[in-house]
């Protein structure tokens, strides 16, 4: 796969004293619209599109020019291996680019990010609700005239962010439940066209909690439908998600994240009245909910309609029934904004 890759970027490549027709036949060699103007080192100094060589053409030039250096666009966005697809895709849509080249540190080519990959490929049919409807108390008073998932975190929304990944996934049709200052989510997404993606509001006229706004979506669904809680910062594979979650035959899947807690105090172990073992400040690591749920559509059938109900019930439910409730590890980058401690942290780390 490797030496494929690195055939495949070695025809996109051009020197900068080549020809508009060696531009033009590496754009062509490449099948990726772009072709990319190296130096003596294989340092990528500037790329090449279609258009760049058709309007050096109206401007006089030939086909046999040597000015592809000249013709070049020298201010290219490029990135290193770090972002996940997600994060890229978020920079393409932000500056309306297809194509992102992959340089390691001395400015090499080593990779190639298209725009029709990131959201072309592994399409799912899978829905996804987040939940954006909560009046986020803790967060006061950012909250009083800001939902709680609209506090941007490194100058994005949270719930954008996570729209955005979603899409980065395949995940085409995803809906928003809102109640508090809904307006101002709604005005900020519309129909969603612009994240690439169909957006679809479920209106809550009264809070709904975390498991009830489910029981107005429109119908049911063919697939497994993905919640999140809107105030999440994460990375997570989605794909490994709904992959595990099939895999498993599970009606329901909860995605769990380790915590640990350090109590502060010597822990004493005593079994009648005779002390067996004193641990000074141990800690505990504990599975925690992460807010990141997969729900079969068998499962959906048990939710109420119109009233509030925990997605925790919902588990419940679905396990005395006597179904298999699956436990995703969330090993991904991961973080719940909905205390300001944590909103502060989240702000720092991304």
């Amino acid at each position: 796969m490797e030496d494929f890759l690195n055939e495949r970027l070695a025809k996109m490549v051009v020197r900068p004293d080549g020809t508009l027709l060696e531009g033009l036949q590496a754009i062509n060699e490449g099948r990726c619209g772009i072709a990319f103007v190296c130096d003596a080192a294989g340092r990528v100094v500037g790329t090449v599109a279609d258009g760049d060589i058709r309007r050096a053409l109206l401007a006089g030039k030939t086909l046999d020019s040597h000015c592809l250096k000249s013709t070049m666009r020298s201010d290219f966005v490029a990135v290193d291996q770090s972002p996940s697809r997600a994060e890229v895709l978020d920079l393409m849509r932000a500056r309306q680019i297809a194509q992102v080249p992959v340089l390691d540190a001395e400015g090499h080519l080593i990779g190639l990010h298209l725009m029709r990959e990131l959201i072309g490929n592994g399409e799912r049919r899978n829905w996804a609700l987040i939940l954006a409807g909560g009046k986020g108390t803790r967060l006061r008073p950012l909250t009083e005239t800001t939902p709680k998932p609209m506090i941007t975190v490194a100058g994005r929304p949270i719930l954008e962010r996570l729209v955005l990944h979603l899409v980065g996934w395949g995940v085409r049709r995803i809906f928003l439940s809102v109640n508090h200052l809904a307006k101002v989510i709604e005005d900020h997404f519309g129909d969603g066209a612009r994240f690439g993606c169909t957006i679809e509001y479920l209106r809550e006229d009264v809070p709904l909690g975390t498991g009830g706004p489910l029981s107005l979506l429109p119908n049911t669904p063919g697939e497994p439908v993905l919640v999140m809680n809107g105030d999440l910062v994460t990375q997570i594979s989605v794909g490994r998600l709904l992959d595990f979650h099939t895999r498993g035959r599970y009606s329901a899947t909860v995605g769990v994240r380790p915590y640990t807690v350090e109590i502060p105090f010597g822990v004493a172990e005593v079994h009648d009245g005779e002390l067996e073992q004193l641990r000074e400040k141990p800690t505990m690591e504990l599975l925690v909910n992460a807010g990141i749920y997969v729900l079969a559509p068998e499962a959906l059938a048990l939710v109420p309609r119109g009233q509030a109900f925990p997605i925790t019930d919902l588990l419940t439910q679905v396990r005395v029934r006597g179904c298999r409730v699956g436990a995703f590890l969330v090993e991904d980058e991961w973080a719940d904004i909905g205390r300001t401690e944590e909103l502060r942290k989240a702000r720092g780390a991304v």
